[in-house]
């Protein structure tokens, strides 16, 4: 192959990328894709409070909503609700326990 066709590829290739990115920037400018909203003076309810590596796949995430917590085990296969409702006083006092 000479010179010209590997030129002929790349801009083509270009090409095809900036087309890509041109329906993207179009489709968010109006609205075609969804957006959570929420009110910025308003307080936040939900909040990643910790996250543990288990191995290269799985993780541990303990999540915070309103005053209380749940645990939950993410993997590529399914996710699974470790524990749930955990109060955060009663952690609070936990690790007073554990420091003590």
């Amino acid at each position: 192959m000479d010179p010209v066709q590997y030129l002929k590829y790349i801009v083509g290739l270009l090409i095809v990328l900036g087309l890509i990115a041109l329906i993207t920037l179009l489709a968010r400018r109006f609205g075609m894709v969804p957006r959570a909203s929420r009110d910025p003076s308003a307080p936040k309810r939900l909040a990643v409070s910790d996250v543990m590596s288990i191995d290269a796949k799985r993780r541990l995430v303990l999540v915070k909503r309103d005053d209380r917590e749940h645990l939950l085990l993410l993997g590529p296969e399914h996710d699974v609700v470790v524990e749930r409702n955990i109060s955060v006083n009663e952690n609070a006092e936990q690790g007073d326990v554990k420091n003590a």
